[in-house]
């Protein structure tokens, strides 16, 4: 089953358990996805899937450092709810040894020595860590062997 179709499953869930909350949220996702669709004129398979919730994910940790600096506790507590919803449909996050281990085979098989071999390395990594590592973190990692 596709990251979309286990969505579209869990809103008509949400719609019979009566979940307000968690429908609001569940149809908040499904409307990026829809004008991912309709902006780009694409089917969005897994992988899209996957572009589109990392970044509604990060955009809600950004709100909640934003909105803990300003004391909502209110707001915090809406865009926590919400990350932790986008989380269910992320792959497992990879603890900090593995995406090192990724990065150095990386910068092994495309022979990285500078800065300009960036581009490459994080060409390679992205598609295997997208939702499953934070790729700011992952690009300060390479830049520090890189340099």
């Amino acid at each position: 089953m596709t990251i979309k179709e286990r969505l579209n499953n869990d809103v008509k869930d949400a719609m019979r358990a009566k979940d307000k909350e968690l429908l609001s949220t569940l149809r908040l996702i499904t409307a990026a996805v829809k004008q991912v669709e309709v902006d780009e004129r694409i089917e969005v398979d897994d992988e899209r899937m996957l572009v589109i919730l990392d970044k509604m994910s990060k955009q809600r940790k950004e709100s909640i450092a934003q909105y803990e600096k300003a004391s909502r506790e209110d707001l915090v507590a809406q865009e926590q709810f919400e990350l932790d919803i986008l989380k269910k449909y992320l792959p497992e996050p990879l603890s900090a040894a593995e995406i090192e281990n990724m990065a150095q085979d990386a910068i092994a098989s495309t022979g990285a020595e500078k800065m300009a071999d960036m581009g490459k390395v994080m060409a390679l990594l992205k598609p295997s860590l997208q939702g499953r590592a934070d790729m700011a973190q992952v690009s300060a990692m390479i830049k520090a062997k890189l340099s």
